[in-house]
């Protein structure tokens, strides 16, 4: 039996689930997880409801376990505009189902005094980002045939830590810089998925210049009337095996349905044949 195949735009996709590859960090519960702004760890526990137990060690008839997240925090997650708005806009409501050409691009971060770019008002010369010129020759040598709607980025070096790291420990994570998110804006990427915690500096005192970019929100408004691309999406803390080289895949956005601004995620990628 052959594999299940899509053409989109006059490339050949392999859909075949078994050969997918997962941009997801798998949650533990109880080992070692990402984390990031301080966020407690992200936790399950046994439902205790009058004399049930959901834990069958504990004497229960069945398991069924209370999980405590912080989706913003806690791993891999997709997040819409109602992350700054004052509407609780959802990821649901506003992005629906995704399934896209994605290019994947990897990057090694340098320092912000090595470009022409800039940033919010904390940022330092020493501070390592994601600049429009690295993202521009990159995206420039692979030459897409047709301009994608979701862009990838790998940071270098991909060390496994990133799995399990606590963000707001030294050396700060990469950020993308306000001229690099105005030019994958005019490349016309609707969904953008990062390997770091934040598309923005971590200390940035609330200016999330780079969101605000993303989503075409002016500064300081927090309006969803007032958003140019409120169907465009944010995926942060991704992981992407080195098994995937850079080009174009296409990519099945998988997210529960919660009525909320970010929710976890589960990004796969499909092979261009």
């Amino acid at each position: 039996m052959s594999s299940p195949r899509l053409d989109w735009a006059g490339i050949r996709f392999d859909m075949d689930p078994a050969r997918a590859t997962s941009l997801a960090i798998e949650l533990d519960f109880e080992g070692a997880q990402p984390g990031f702004f301080g966020a407690a760890a992200a936790r399950r526990k046994a439902l205790q409801s009058g004399g049930f137990i959901g834990d069958t060690r504990q004497g229960g008839s069945c398991n069924c376990e209370v999980l405590e997240i912080t989706p913003h925090c806690n791993g891999t997650h997709t997040e819409c505009v109602g992350h700054i708005t004052d509407e609780r806009a959802t990821v649901p409501d506003q992005l629906g189902n995704i399934l896209c050409p994605a290019l994947l691009l990897s990057i090694h971060p340098a320092r912000l005094d090595s470009s022409e770019d800039s940033g919010p008002s904390k940022a330092r010369g020493s501070d390592m980002v994601i600049s429009r010129e690295q993202l521009q020759s990159a995206w420039d040598k692979l030459a897409p045939a047709g301009p994608p709607a979701a862009l990838i980025i790998r940071t270098l070096p991909n060390t496994p830590d990133k799995s399990q790291r606590d963000w707001m420990q030294s050396p700060a994570p990469a950020w993308i810089t306000r001229e690099a998110a105005q030019w994958i804006v005019e490349q016309g990427i609707e969904h953008l998925l990062v390997d770091v915690p934040s598309v923005d500096r971590a200390d940035d005192e609330g200016e999330l210049v780079t969101h605000r970019i993303f989503w075409d929100l002016p500064p300081e408004s927090r309006k969803l009337m007032e958003a140019g691309r409120p169907h465009a999406s944010i995926t942060e803390m991704i992981f992407v095996p080195d098994t995937a080289e850079d080009g174009l895949y296409l990519l099945d956005l998988q997210y529960p349905a919660f009525g909320t601004d970010a929710v976890p995620s589960r990004p796969l990628l499909h092979n261009s044949l």
